[in-house]
């Protein structure tokens, strides 16, 4: 039902009586009929009545009609009869417009009471009512009279909306005898005509074919369309151009004018149009500098100077022209011209580079040829005769390779960085009277090779840096110059490895790889490291690469940031130094001896002595160079028995450091006939300290010196002074350069100072302590042992200070 409702859509009324009639009823089979087209209004098609079989007289009362599905209502029942007639004149190309084969009406006819449907279906025959006829009626046609006899030339075809038989079945054409048509049939059944030439055209005969194409369709009867083709042949160029002369001898002066005119060519062409415009040339054969040398007009034929002749150039100036018509096809005529010159002395001589090799390398191998330079003069004689030469002072020579031709070559060694180019003249002279010359400057550049090593301003550097720097501290620019250029001169810097105590250098320094600055990466101490020696070496980037090194002796500067230690008379920490003397000493005697160190350099570490506090400045003096404390006279009752010293050592820094040291001297009424016998007073002192201490414990055992050195000072501070009847003699005498021998505790040293390392050991009641000293010195520091002339001896040995060479 719903297909039936969508193919034979109506109106709204339609479409509910459809509906309720296929509730009550199923659609009858279709009924056909068939009719021509274009049939009278009122023509009978059936009796659709008798056809369905339905009774006639109840057609009124059942209601019965015929409706068109989809298109106007061209034919109706008649209720009366039963008939159905043409309503309306039907054209068939109108209803069915794509020439389809078959072409149908459809009809429902619905009768009431009960209700039925009826389909019926008309279909609309053909019937030759349409003649044929062509879109245009006149063709025109372009056909050259040079075409092929059996060319082929498309032609429009005709139209015909009429279908089968009835639409175009053949073509006819007028009477020609150049001209013919095939009838060709394509896929879809239409028929065309191709236009055949069947004899060679002649434009000079006749320029123009008029023809007619008639369509002719294969109803009954037959019905014709015609269209005319006007056929216009083209010409053929078929005349070429010809001059008056096949050849031409001319004289022209040399230089002459400008402009002026040397012959004026004329040809002709029998043709027509632009078959027979001329048109002027140069051929081929004609050289370069002939047609630089005269201009041919291409339209009028004319030749004239385009500049100078020279004679001494060419002589003689051949030429072919070419006169060519402006045809499709065009055709030439030629001629010969010969123009000869004649001569005029006014030539001075060339010079011609035909090669300058430009720039060069610096290094080039000697005898290298760089230029090929060729000569010549136009003039005969000695005036065409040419000498070529450069300036003296280069390192270039000219070679002649051949007539006329010079090579430059390379005569001495070239160097870029003492002359980076030369201008080169070249200068040529002819024989001639008075000479006539030219000359022509190149410029030869020469190129970089990396040909120098970076150079070094130095080839030692000193370099004095402060210790306690901070670290990362700018210490230098050691940089390197390089002449060459470009990468050739850029230059890296980086030092040389080398290991210092298993330290490698690039642990201590870094230098910047781009301009040298050289930085410290740790701070140093003069007392720990004096000096370094290193190389820096500097590498450009050339191809191969060169390099070269520079020295760098880095001296760690001394800072005065050690304070002197005093190493004798030794105490404790803070403590006072106690010692002994008799009240009968005499002047000059020898009372203390202050010894102090320092670990700076020599400038920081020479020490000076001098009294800080001192209970009577009239009773003692003290060397300010070696600390030497002695009795400026001798004891009166009056002097109180102890006397209090304090002895500040200060070195030689800016600002200074300095370190002190308190003794108390007791004075004892026992005389000691030794006493008168010797020169200087024995002083008794014992030698130990915090650094020896440090030391001692950093070259050997900690534990048993440690405990050692705890059992001497026990016994040593437990040990008590005695009066003595007699001062033995000395067990250790001191010998050094000055010649001087001291008696009784004695130190004699050639300088103030005393350099830093120190050995503390006890060796059988002794103290001995050891230390480096100064070149070509030596020390012998001994001292009584404690209980000579003021103490029991028994059992007590010698103390000695010794400071080997």
């Amino acid at each position: 039902m719903a297909r039936l409702i969508h193919q034979y859509s109506c109106t709204g009324y339609v479409f509910v009586f459809l509906f309720l009639s296929a509730i009550m009823h199923t659609v009858s089979p279709v009924t056909h009929y068939s009719v021509p087209e274009e049939m009278e209004e009122g023509s009978i098609v059936a009796n659709l009545a008798i056809d369905l079989g339905l009774d006639v007289k109840t057609l009124n009362n059942r209601k019965m009609r015929v409706d068109l599905v989809g298109n106007k209502k061209y034919i109706d029942i008649n209720k009366d009869t039963g008939e159905l007639f043409m309503q309306e004149r039907i054209d068939r190309e109108v209803l069915c417009p794509l020439k389809t084969t078959t072409c149908f009406l459809r009809l429902d006819a619905t009768i009431e009471n009960p209700i039925r449907m009826f389909n019926i279906e008309v279909e609309i025959t053909d019937i030759n009512d349409n003649a044929p006829h062509f879109r245009r009626g006149t063709m025109h046609l372009d056909i050259s009279e040079s075409s092929p006899v059996g060319e082929r030339f498309s032609l429009n075809n005709a139209a015909d909306p009429d279908v089968g038989t009835n639409s175009v079945n053949n073509y006819h054409l007028s009477s020609s005898e150049h001209f013919s048509i095939e009838i060709q049939t394509g896929r879809d059944g239409t028929k065309f005509a191709d236009l055949i030439l069947k004899k060679a055209l002649d434009r000079e005969q006749q320029a123009v074919h008029n023809l007619i194409l008639t369509a002719v369709d294969g109803g009954v009867p037959t019905r014709t369309g015609t269209a005319s083709i006007i056929v216009r042949v083209l010409d053929v160029n078929d005349n070429a151009p010809s001059f008056d002369k096949d050849e031409y001898i001319i004289d022209v002066m040399e230089n002459s004018p400008i402009g002026s005119l040397v012959i004026q060519l004329k040809a002709t062409d029998l043709d027509e149009g632009s078959n027979s415009d001329i048109n002027y040339s140069y051929s081929l054969y004609t050289s370069e500098r002939t047609q630089q040398v005269f201009n041919l007009n291409p339209e009028n034929g004319e030749i004239r100077v385009k500049e100078m002749i020279n004679y001494e150039d060419f002589k003689l100036y051949e030429m072919e022209v070419i006169a060519s018509d402006k045809g499709p096809n065009s055709l030439t005529g030629q001629c010969k011209l010969t123009i000869q010159v004649k001569d005029m002395n006014d030539n001075h001589p060339e010079i011609s580079i035909k090669s300058f090799q430009s720039p060069i390398k610096e290094n080039i191998e000697l005898d290298t040829v760089i230029a090929v330079v060729s000569v010549s003069d136009k003039d005969s004689g000695d005036n065409g005769v040419v000498d070529l030469h450069i300036p003296d002072n280069m390192p270039f020579k000219l070679r002649e390779s051949s007539d006329n031709y010079y090579e430059l070559v390379v005569s001495e060694p070239l160097d870029r960085e003492r002359v980076p180019e030369y201008d080169i003249t070249f200068t040529v002279t002819d024989r001639g009277s008075p000479p006539l010359s030219d000359n022509e400057t190149m410029t030869l550049e020469l190129l970089d090779v990396n040909d120098n090593v970076p150079q070094f301003p130095q080839s030692f550097y000193t370099i004095r840096v402060e210790e306690n720097n901070a670290p990362g501290a700018l210490l230098s620019s050691p940089t390197a110059f390089d002449p060459d250029l470009h990468e050739n001169q850029y230059l890296v810097y980086f030092i040389l490895e080398r290991e210092i105590a298993n330290t490698s250098m690039s642990m201590l320094f870094s230098i910047n790889p781009e301009n040298g600055n050289l930085y410290a990466l740790k701070t140093f101490d003069y007392e720990i490291e004096k000096e370094f020696l290193f190389h820096i070496e500097a590498r450009d980037s050339g191809s191969p690469p060169l390099s070269s090194n520079v020295t760098v002796h880095i001296i760690i500067v001394d800072q005065n940031d050690n304070a002197p230690v005093i190493v004798s008379p030794w105490r404790a920490h803070g403590s006072v130094v106690e010692e002994k003397i008799p009240r009968s000493t005499d002047k000059g005697s020898l009372v203390s001896k202050v010894i102090a160190l320092d670990t700076d350099s020599v400038h920081n570490s020479r020490i000076t002595y001098q009294f800080l506090q001192v209970t009577d400045a009239t009773l003692f003096s003290l060397d300010q160079y070696n600390g030497e404390i002695r009795t400026m006279r001798m004891f009166s009752y009056r002097d109180p028995r102890h006397q209090r010293l304090v002895v500040v050592a200060k070195d030689n820094g800016e600002p200074a450091l300095s370190a002190t040291v308190t003794i108390k001297l007791s004075t004892v009424e026992t005389a000691v006939k030794a006493y008168s016998d010797m020169t200087e007073v024995p002083l008794e002192y014992d030698i130990f300290s915090d650094l020896n201490l440090y030391l001692v414990i950093g070259l050997g055992s900690v534990s048993f010196l440690l405990l050692i050195t705890i059992l001497v000072t026990i016994v040593i501070k437990c040990q008590k002074p005695k009066p003595s009847k007699a001062a033995p003699p000395c067990r250790n005498s001191v010998i050094s350069e000055r010649n001087s021998t001291i008696a009784d505790s004695t130190l004699v040293s050639n300088d103030a100072y005393w350099y830093s390392m120190l050995l503390a050991e006890t060796r059988k009641g002794k103290m001995v302590v050891r230390q480096p000293v100064p070149k070509g010195s030596r020390y012998i520091v001994s001292s009584l042992p404690r209980g000579t002339g003021l103490t029991d001896t028994s059992g007590s040995a010698a103390s000695t200070l010794q400071y080997p060479k």
